[in-house]
């Protein structure tokens, strides 16, 4: 019985390593050197994808995976779908903000009930925050390069996550409001749970001993 833990490379895979070291896991092979996309580790029953970030949860879903690391703001867009998420991992994190350029007074524009153009990957979470604002937005889906939007006036606004806050600054964008915390959260297939649990379970503890260190 082989555990597939789907994982995406940079910093959820590098600080997911020493989660799967409590747990006994080490990678044989490096992502960001490899180009195979199933790494074999140490345990000959537990093997890593290498997914997009994105796609993490639609491999748990359907069982391609049994485990994986997704960060909120994937999850929050992805729906959750048939995924049991049984522990925050604390790594990761980051915010997401409302950012606008540097001249925008986003408090009056909000105040005045004027219509915003909102530039974002994450379609879901925007809806539902300026929604609960009761701010009224035209949503304009990117995927990448988001804070090139409001300078060359595709849109007021943007929402996407804000590390340190540098590339905002570089490019003459202020943060103005926190959607939410983000981190990244252990998922898990449901039908594998059950189905495995023997193996899955010591993983988890593992996992969560970790964590509350």
């Amino acid at each position: 019985m082989t555990i597939t833990i789907a994982l995406s490379k940079g910093r959820i895979f590098e600080e997911t390593l020493p989660l799967l070291a409590a747990a006994g896991i080490t990678p044989l092979e490096d992502p960001e050197t490899s180009r195979k996309l199933i790494l074999p580790t140490n345990r000959a029953d537990v093997r890593l994808i290498i997914v997009r970030a994105s796609d993490v949860p639609t491999y748990v879903q359907y069982g391609a995976a049994d485990l994986g690391v997704a960060g909120k703001d994937v999850l929050n867009e992805h729906g959750g779908t048939g995924l049991y998420q049984p522990l925050d991992l604390n790594i990761a994190r980051c915010r997401m903000m409302v950012a606008v350029r540097d001249d925008f007074d986003y408090d009056s524009a909000v105040r005045q009930g004027a219509r915003l153009r909102v530039a974002t990957k994450y379609v879901q979470t925007a809806r539902e925050h300026f929604a609960a604002k009761g701010v009224h937005v035209d949503l304009i889906k990117l995927y990448g390069s988001m804070e090139l939007a409001p300078l060359v006036g595709l849109s007021d606004a943007i929402v996407d996550l804000v590390s340190s806050g540098n590339t905002l600054k570089a490019n003459h964008l202020k943060a103005v409001e926190e959607v939410s915390a983000i981190s990244s959260r252990l998922i898990v297939n449901q039908a594998s749970l059950k189905l495995k649990r023997a193996a899955i379970q010591p993983m988890l503890d593992a996992f969560a001993g970790a964590v509350g260190k």
